[in-house]
């Protein structure tokens, strides 16, 4: 009997939203460098109703990083408000703290472009 093919996987995000907040360089103790930083994407309308009362999120607030040198350089050029779109996979972290594991679920940045430059303010 032959066995039936495997189904491939596919873990792909694209993302268009504003960045919060300045983006963040760090060092981790493998040495690894990063940059992390938050994307807010507006949500969709949502298909279900929501009850009375109860205020609907119209926005995500994703968690990005970068690994890469050049996005890492694109990512650290970055500010506030500038609308960017972001290509890679979705990711969970796991690290020890001193009160035990931790994770973190974030998308791992492969490109990365601003489409514009948040507006000076004055």
């Amino acid at each position: 009997m032959e066995e039936p093919a495997a189904t491939p996987g596919r873990n792909e995000v694209v993302l268009v939203g504003r960045v919060s907040g300045a983006p963040q360089e760090r060092e981790l103790p493998s040495g690894d460098v990063l940059v992390a930083w938050r994307v807010v994407v507006e949500r969709s309308p949502s298909r279900r109703p929501v009850p009375v009362g109860v205020r609907a999120s119209t926005v995500d607030t994703v968690d990005c990083v970068a690994w890469g040198t050049g996005v890492r350089r694109t990512a650290r050029a970055l500010v506030e408000g500038d609308v960017v779109e972001v290509e890679g996979a979705l990711r969970r972290r796991f690290w020890r703290t001193g009160s035990g594991a931790a994770s973190r679920t974030e998308v791992e940045v492969e490109q990365l472009r601003r489409l514009s430059r948040r507006k000076p303010s004055g």
